[in-house]
């Protein structure tokens, strides 16, 4: 399809770069791809097609990346019966790679080194004479693998051998030996009957200890190289078809000359874990074994050092050796394969991963359709570039017959990416067209994932200009996600996922070159006008570092986009054992107008307090990536990031950045979406923001854009009226208080409930005057959040009892006061504490908000507040209805006991006044005006009435509770009359009247004249003579003296007798 001219481009560089070799495609393989070697089967939803050129699992998976598709996954019943069916109609005897969906793709992890202690060999470089030979009696063998593990010394460069098995009739039967070349690298040979294979697999003399294993069989008349689990060279035939010589010997250390003797070439450094089997091993059974895991293979030999002879010279040592197999998931049982052409076998089947198998290639109805129009349009009219491309490559017609073939080595990819930059500098005007990007992301799929395997070419030219490779991948990606081609972008977005898909290619190439780019240095920038790439390494032992990367400046921004690691978690992997790092830092700058604006991020408001409308998420920064290799493995690791704020300003609209990480994993069919798991924002400011991430991909700013509903000026009005209503509530709330304790208001379960609610939203709204003085102070800011969340939902919890308080005055309750009141605590004081404390336990560190002194609004934490909000509300609304209804009805069965004419015109009144006055008392009271808080995001004149009525709740009370409060006012009064008798008494009665301690009372009725002073003689002007009689009266149910004054008048004849009394508590008779 659209591969097809990069089909004939490839095969034209086989011919070009390997100088027509042949090529070894493997058992069962076929050379190149053709048409006709397509099987297509389309179901309802999938386009299936067949490919019956064998790959190995791996490559089956890299060629359905480069077409755009996959490889079939049997997740439903469906899939498997169609794809049985699908097979068996094409009659092929052979089975099938499929993926299993249930093995999740390998993520870096947070590696924590394992080390076993092994025994080992140390040939010290002083003498040439050390050896070790293995005391093993070897018969004949027609297959064998060798597994051992070296640490070569780094200042020997002379040809050293590893292990040499010589057999009376030939001394170089069976030989591993290495050399080092000028770069550092030490390349590995083997000799096979005497036939001395090239030094080709390599790996970095670095002083690290290295799992080598070499395996070779008759049968197939193959043998492999493996370092650290990768093949490394592969081969075919010796000069004799014959089994290796039996009675031979086996020397460590040295080259056998002679059988037994002559040593020369001898190996310094150290040896261990020499293990032998009389089979070829699996590229599975290296891997496991790379890992320390232990297989199922029965070993011929087995490292024993009581089974060792050797000289003097080489001394026994223990080695740490790093020991993976716990931490990675290694395929150790295969690869899953399908076969169709049985009934008695089971369809499903396990295999090598290694072995050459068809495959199928799955992509959707739509995504076919798309290819094959881009694929027809590419072929009738080619673009600028394309015939560039073809001009470069010196043919006129590509081979469009063939599809795109998949490529065998660096060389043809470097080779081909060349032509590629220089058709696009040549057509740079031109541009490119939406199948030319198509094209050229193919290209970049399938070069990072070239195997390393050595093919048909010699990797060696390939390796030597591995940094130009790296330059013209960069400089081919950089053309694609340029900004020019953003409308481009959705052309093709039916087939290829999005400019995601080249950051995957981008990072999977770099990260596997990572180790031949720092071969010869430590430091490598790679820069192009949208990309910015950099590579270090440093040695842990030589003491860590702070390693940041930032991306390009420019001429309008002082800040830069920054990443980096901390020192931390640098020094935790040496701590851990690990030698060396490689920090691989990308830098993209144009990815955000790529992204399409009408496809809105989803993702939940963060700001929740009505002030703005929330209208949806978008791309607002540049995306930033690295990735931390220790030891050369992918290691999971924490990281600090800064990104500029890259977003259009529009009026009336402000940005909240959020934190987020490109997640390929979380929808696979599609490439991935944002995610923001694991990321947190540590600072904003003006322009950037700062991220933390507890692991490391590519990250990026996400800005949730919201409608501004309120101005500053609202803003600043509403921040002010809070403060003033909060500050009159919380005076309105002590002044009840005092009047409760001060004026002597009777005490009953009613008062105790009013003076907990007084305490309790007294203090939340004390805390919440402060709140903003203690956000400067992590701590104290967490402290106030902790005590507001309490003292509030202390608040509604005694809003609450206050309900249930009001209905059981309504609604008898066999409940006595005192077990009611142990309730109303429990419900009032304890229900917070247990909720408070909860929500600490559970939310951790993201229990408080990061900017303000409150519950964090972006977790689930705020529910532990507004869940039980909604709860109180809910019954306090129950409870007012309740109390509305039995208003109601009193007020009916009084106009009833009226006269009719009188209750037809008092009844609208009285039911009015029945349903206005609960409504308006016990609104603030049972906390329902916290309702309007659902509705400030309709308008700002519902933030005002919000905050109004919830600022000023205090006053609320102070008025209900204290001014308008009978027994409060009745207690006033009473207070007040007592004052005005005890001074009345003191100012009218003789002293030695008043009752006093050192007067006793001899009879309990005295009699005083009357004194001209008297008030009642003074009011008594006239003809009229009038007597004012003052009696201190001894009564016991008094329980003490009382004042009685009476007055004795003439009026119309009549005697007028007045008689007042008090009670010493000052209450009227």
């Amino acid at each position: 399809m659209t591969g097809t001219l990069l089909t004939g481009l490839i095969l034209f560089l086989l011919e070009v770069v390997c100088n027509g070799e042949p090529t070894h495609a493997g058992p069962g393989t076929m050379e190149h791809p053709y048409e006709q070697d397509k099987l297509v089967h389309q179901t309802s939803q999938w386009v299936l097609e067949l490919f019956n050129d064998s790959l190995p699992f791996s490559r089956a998976e890299s060629f359905c990346r480069g077409q755009f598709s996959s490889l079939i996954t049997l997740q439903q019943s469906e899939d498997k019966e169609e794809t049985v069916e699908f097979l068996r109609q094409t009659g092929l005897r052979s089975a099938v790679w499929v993926r299993d969906h249930k093995r999740a793709a390998s993520k870096p992890v947070a590696l924590s080194r394992q080390y076993l202690e092994f025994s080992a060999l140390n040939f010290p470089k002083e003498s040439h004479e050390g050896f070790a030979h293995v005391k093993l009696a070897f018969p004949g063998l027609s297959s064998v693998s060798v597994c051992v593990r070296v640490q070569w010394d780094t200042d020997w460069k002379d040809i050293s051998t590893v292990f040499s098995y010589a057999a009376p009739v030939l001394t170089n039967e069976f030989q591993l030996r290495g050399r080092v070349d000028m770069h550092g690298r030490i390349h590995l040979a083997l000799i096979i009957h005497g036939k001395h294979f090239p030094y080709k697999a390599s790996f970095a003399n670095d002083g690290a200890w290295h799992h080598i294993c070499v395996t070779w069989s008759r049968i197939s008349n193959y043998w492999a190289i493996y370092v650290d689990g990768d093949r490394k060279d592969m081969g075919y035939g010796t000069d004799m078809d014959r089994d290796i010589h039996g009675d031979g010997i086996l020397i460590l250390g040295q080259d056998q000359d002679s059988f037994g003797g002559n040593f020369t070439e001898p190996f310094f450094g150290n040896i261990t874990d020499l293990n032998v089997w009389n089979i070829s091993l699996e590229t599975r059974h290296v891997r496991a074994l790379n890992l320390c895991s232990a297989t199922v293979q029965e070993k011929f030999f087995s490292w024993n050092l009581t089974l060792i002879n050797s000289h003097q010279v080489v001394k026994e040592v223990q080695a740490p050796l790093f020991c993976p197999a716990v931490h990675q998931q290694m395929e150790l049982q295969g690869c899953r394969t399908l076969q169709g052409w049985s009934d008695q076998l089971p369809p499903l089947g396990w295999t090598d991963c290694s072995d050459f198998l068809p495959f199928i290639c799955r992509s959707s109805r739509a995504r076919h359709h798309r290819m094959e129009q881009i694929s027809k349009s590419q072929t009738s009219q080619p673009s600028a570039f394309m015939n560039q491309l073809m001009k470069l490559s010196n043919k006129s017609q590509p081979m469009l017959v063939q599809q795109s073939l998949e490529l065998d080595s660096l060389a043809q990819a470097s080779a081909l990416l060349n032509i590629s930059v220089q058709a696009l500098e040549d057509t740079q005007q031109e541009g490119l067209q939406p199948a030319d990007m198509v094209t050229l992301i193919q290209l970049l799929t399938l070069t990072a994932d070239v195997s390393s395997e050595p093919s048909v070419c010699n990797e060696n030219s390939t390796r030597d200009n591995i940094q130009e490779l790296s330059q013209h991948f960069i400089s081919v990606a950089d053309s694609i996600i340029s900004e020019n081609n953003a409308n481009k972008w959705q052309a093709i977005k039916e087939v290829v996922n999005g400019p995601m898909d080249v950051v995957k290619s981008i990072d999977h190439m770099v990260t596997r070159l990572s180790q031949s780019l720092t071969a010869e240095t430590d430091h490598v920038t790679i820069h192009s006008p949208n990309i910015k790439l950099e590579l270090q390494q440093q040695r842990l032992d030589e003491g860590s570092k702070v390693v940041s990367f930032c991306g390009p400046g420019s001429e309008t921004h002082s800040i830069l986009d920054c990443i980096s690691v901390p020192h931390q978690k640098i020094q935790d992997l040496q701590n851990n054992g690990f030698y060396k790092i490689t920090l691989v830092n990308t830098w993209y700058g144009s990815l955000r107008p790529l992204f399409n604006p009408e496809e809105n991020i989803t993702m939940e408001p963060t700001v929740t307090d009505g002030s703005q409308r929330y209208l949806g998420t978008v791309l607002g920064s540049s995306v930033i990536s690295t990735t931390v290799l220790g030891d050369d493995q992918p290691v999971s690791m924490a990281v600090h990031f800064q990104l500029q704020h890259k977003v259009q300003n529009y009026i009336d609209a402000v940005y909240d950045p959020v934190c987020a990480f490109w997640d390929f994993d979380l929808t696979p069919e599609t490439g991935g979406w944002w995610n923001t798991k694991g990321c947190e924002v540590v600072s904003k400011h003006y322009g950037y923001t700062v991220c933390y991430c507890n692991h490391t991909t590519n990250f990026a700013l996400l800005l949730q854009v919201y409608e501004t509903q309120r101005s500053l000026e609202n803003e600043k009005a509403l921040k002010v009226l809070t403060f003033i209503g909060c500050g009159v509530s919380l005076c309105g709330l002590l002044f009840t208080f005092i009047l409760f304790i001060a004026v002597g208001v009777p005490k009953s379960d009613r008062t105790t409930v009013h003076k907990n609610l007084i305490v309790a939203l007294g203090l939340a709204e004390l805390l919440l005057m402060c709140s903003d003085w203690a956000a400067e102070n992590q701590a104290a800011c967490f402290m106030v959040t902790a005590l507001l969340h309490l003292f509030f939902m202390a608040s509604f919890c005694w809003m609450l009892v206050e309900g249930l308080l009001l209905w059981s005055k309504v609604v008898s309750v066999n409940i006595s006061e005192d077990r009611r009141m142990k309730l109303y605590y429990v419900i009032g004081w304890g229900l917070p504490v247990l909720i408070v404390g909860l929500t600490l336990v559970i939310s951790g560190d993201k229990y408080k908000d990061h900017n303000h002194c409150w519950l964090s609004v972006k977790t689930d934490t705020i529910w532990a507040f507004v869940g039980p909000v909604i709860f109180v509300l809910t019954v306090n609304a129950v409870v007012l209805c309740r109390v509305v209804m039995v208003t109601v009805s009193s007020a009916h069965r009084r106009a009833k006991m009226l006269s009719p004419s009188f209750a037809s015109k008092m009844q609208t009144f009285d039911l009015t006044w029945a349903v206005t006055r609960p409504v308006l008392i016990l609104l603030p009271v049972l906390g329902l005006t916290w309702i309007c808080g659902v509705l400030v995001h309709l308008s700002v004149v519902v933030s005002y009435i919000f905050i109004v009525l919830n600022s000023f709740q205090g006053l609320y009370i102070f008025l209900v509770y204290a001014v308008y409060n009978s027994e409060v006012r009745n207690a006033i009064k009473r207070i007040k009359e007592k004052r005005k008798a005890l001074s009345f008494t003191n100012c009218s009665q003789p002293t030695s009247f008043l009752p006093s301690q050192r007067a006793p009372i001899i009879s309990p009725w005295s009699r005083s004249p009357p004194t001209s002073s008297s008030p009642e003689t003074s009011e008594t002007s006239g003809p009229f003579n009038s007597t004012s009689t003052s009696l201190v009266i001894k009564n016991e149910s008094f329980k003490k003296e009382s004042f009685v004054n009476f007055s004795l008048r003439q009026a119309s004849g009549n005697q007028v007798v007045q008689l007042t009394g008090f009670k010493p508590s000052g209450t009227k008779l």
